[in-house]
Order: C-alpha cells, then structure tokens, then sequence
C-alpha cells in the first residue's frame, strides 16, 4: 500500500535541511533501489525555500510507514515539526496504472 508522509519543518531550521540534505538523498535514492520510493520532493513556502517535505512510499501498513518514516536523516536530524502519515491512492498520472 502506498502512504504520504506530509513533513513540516520546524521554523529557521533551513540550515539543518541544508546540512541533512546530501544524507537524506542518500537514504531516498535507497529506498528507489529497493523499491520503496514512489516520489519526493520538498514543499514550498511563499518565498520558494523548503519547508518541508512530500514523501510517497510503499509500506505494508501504517506501523511500517512510520517506522520507516522515524529512518529519514531529516528526522533524525530534529528537522520536522509535525510528520502526517496517511494512505495514499495515486490515481491520476500514475506511471504504474
């Protein structure tokens, strides 16, 4: 099943993503190899500069999403405010479909 992981950061934290980054690749670019990424990206705030981040991945369930999600350098790192994990039901412009 697919689930979004909605990630807001903390506010002034943009040099923590900037400094996280290059891992945080690492660790999405591992899961693409696994399988487990669908897509990613960062949101945006009216300024244009990160603030947080859109992730879709493939879980078994909700527990596995989050365990997953708790993986993310970002997290690690303290970057995020809040992480929403909910099912996702990717519908429209869907490669796989």
């Amino acid at each position: 099943m697919l689930y979004a992981l909605w990630c807001t950061d903390k506010k002034d934290h943009l040099q923590v993503r900037l400094d996280t980054r290059p891992t945080h690749v690492d660790w999405l670019n591992g899961l693409n190899a696994e399988g487990k990424l669908k897509m990613a990206g960062p949101t945006l705030g009216a300024d244009g500069k990160p603030m947080g981040s859109l992730v879709v991945i493939v879980a078994d369930d909700a527990t596995s999403a989050a365990a997953l999600a708790a993986e993310d350098p970002y997290a690690k790192a303290g970057l995020f405010e809040t992480v929403e994990i909910r099912p996702f039901n990717w519908v429209f412009n869907n490669p796989e479909a």
